[in-house]
C-alpha cells in the first residue's frame, strides 16, 4: 500500500455528492410539511443535475461518464471479482457502482421533474409547471411523484449496504474519499486530472440558470 494518496475527486464532484445528499433528505422531511422549501429543494436538485451531466462530460477526469461508464462484460467481470476481499484499484468509481451511480441520477431527475407538473388536491401547493395539463393528470404525476421517490429510497439503501460491504468485506473506505478528495493505492493508478475554472463557471451557470427558469415555470421575462 502506498503511503501517499492520490488526488480522486475534485472539489466540484464532492460538494455536488454532499449537496444531493442534503437536499434529498431535506426534500423527505418538507414534503407535505413545508411545500415552500420542498419546491426549492427540488429546483435545486434539479440544477444539481444538470451542473453533473456537464461536469460528467466536461468535469474533471474521474467524474466523467466516458471514464467510469463500462459495457457489460467489464461490468459481469467486476461483479465475479466480488468474493475476493482485495480491496479495488479503480481510481473513480468501479464498474458497478458506475451503473448504480448513473441509475440514481436518472431517477432523481425523474423524480424531480414528476413533481414539477404534480397536483395536489386543492390546487394550492402544485408544481409550477401543473398548469400544464389537466387535473386528472396532474394528479397521476404527483402519485408518480411519491411512486418515483420510494424506489429511490430503495436504491440509497442498497448505496449504503454498499458502502458497508465495501467497508466491513473489501476492506476499503468509500466515506472517506468522497470528504477528503483522496485515497491510498496498493498501485500506481492515474491520479485526477482536474477541470479548467471556465468549465466549472459554465457547469455552475448552467445548473443556476436551469433552476431559476424552472422555478418560474419557464415563464420568464427578458
Amino acid at each position: 500500500m502506498s503511503e501517499a494518496k492520490t488526488p480522486l475527486w475534485d472539489g466540484p464532484t464532492r460538494l455536488f455528492h454532499w449537496s444531493l445528499a442534503a437536499l434529498i433528505l431535506a426534500s423527505w422531511l418538507t414534503a407535505g410539511k413545508s411545500m415552500e422549501w420542498h419546491k426549492l429543494c427540488g429546483y435545486a436538485v434539479l440544477g444539481l443535475i444538470v451542473f453533473r451531466l456537464w461536469w460528467g462530460v466536461a468535469g474533471g477526469s474521474t467524474a466523467r461518464f466516458a471514464s467510469f461508464l463500462k459495457g457489460p462484460k467489464t461490468t459481469l467481470a467486476y461483479v465475479s471479482s466480488l468474493g475476493s476481499r482485495a480491496p479495488g484499484e479503480t481510481a473513480g468509481h468501479n464498474p458497478l457502482g458506475a451503473w448504480s451511480v448513473t441509475l440514481m441520477l436518472l431517477l432523481i431527475a425523474l423524480q424531480a421533474g414528476l413533481g414539477l407538473f404534480a397536483t395536489d388536491i386543492d390546487g394550492i401547493e402544485s408544481g409550477p409547471l401543473s398548469d400544464k395539463v389537466d387535473f386528472d393528470t396532474g394528479r397521476l404525476f404527483s402519485q408518480w411523484h411519491e411512486l418515483a421517490f420510494r424506489v429511490l429510497q430503495g436504491l440509497i439503501g442498497l448505496h449504503l449496504a454498499a458502502i458497508a460491504f465495501y467497508a466491513v468485506w473489501k476492506r476499503e473506505n468509500l466515506v472517506g474519499p468522497m470528504i477528503t478528495g483522496a485515497r491510498r493505492f496498493g498501485a500506481a493508478v492515474t491520479p485526477l486530472k482536474k477541470a479548467p475554472l471556465w468549465s466549472l463557471a459554465v457547469g455552475i451557470v448552467l445548473g443556476a440558470a436551469f433552476a431559476y427558469a424552472v422555478a418560474k415555470g419557464f415563464r420568464i421575462k427578458l
